[in-house]
């Protein structure tokens, strides 16, 4: 397997970006959204699991819930988990960072064991738009979690999406991909604003929805 260079770059103004590949995979402004979505997944408290790291910011706000026992976030690239600990030396004793493929580690999860999943894997764009895969892995993560679970995806954007995003997509797109393996879905909406030079958003600011599925 080829490795990806990875890089995490701070901008003067504070701005910070993680590069896989130049890609843009990440950026600080996304930081309320995922914090949005861990308290939206964390609700009811329990064990979790979040299937990539990214720059931490939904790990460690599932991780130091007061009701959150245990959190295991899978994550691809060693890099990615290095960058991570050095930015976060003593991360709480309820996290767990396992380095792995997720389409590997999806078949080790036993039925019933997590009260949440939260899904932001840095994937190729055709890997999200692949419908056989979901129709793979989904039921998967479905069987792991319990009754009541909650699963949350990366926060969807509106309008049309560039070229240059991977994961971002529109919410009925994200419904399209994954209502039909639920019985419910939360929708909020919440404005954001990206960087000068984020590429994967249809605009600079606008409306973002934060999609919570659950398992009854």
């Amino acid at each position: 397997m080829q490795v990806p260079d990875i890089a995490l770059v701070r901008g003067g103004n504070g701005d910070v970006t993680l590069y896989i590949d130049e890609v843009q995979a990440m950026q600080g402004w996304e930081r309320a959204l995922m914090w949005r979505s861990a308290d939206l997944l964390c609700e009811r408290g329990g064990e979790f699991l979040e299937v990539g790291l990214g720059l931490g910011y939904s790990a460690l706000r599932i991780a130091e819930r007061a009701d959150t026992y245990r959190h295991t976030v899978v994550e691809k690239y060693p890099k990615v988990i290095e960058l991570f600990r050095e930015e976060h030396p003593a991360p709480p004793p309820t996290l767990t960072i396992i380095q792995a493929d997720f389409f590997d580690y999806v078949d080790k999860l036993e039925p019933g064991s997590f009260d949440g999943i939260f899904f932001d894997p840095e994937l190729p764009k055709e890997l999200f738009e692949d419908r056989d895969l979901l129709d793979e892995f989904m039921p998967k993560l479905v069987r792991a979690l319990r009754s009541g679970g909650t699963f949350v995806p990366m926060f969807s954007l509106d309008g049309a999406v560039p070229d240059a995003a991977t994961c971002t997509a529109t919410p009925a797109v994200m419904l399209d991909r994954y209502l039909r393996f639920f019985d419910r879905v939360l929708v909020e909406r919440h404005r954001y604003r990206a960087y000068p030079d984020t590429a994967y958003t249809p605009a600079r600011q606008g409306d973002a929805f934060i999609l919570c599925f659950t398992k009854e």
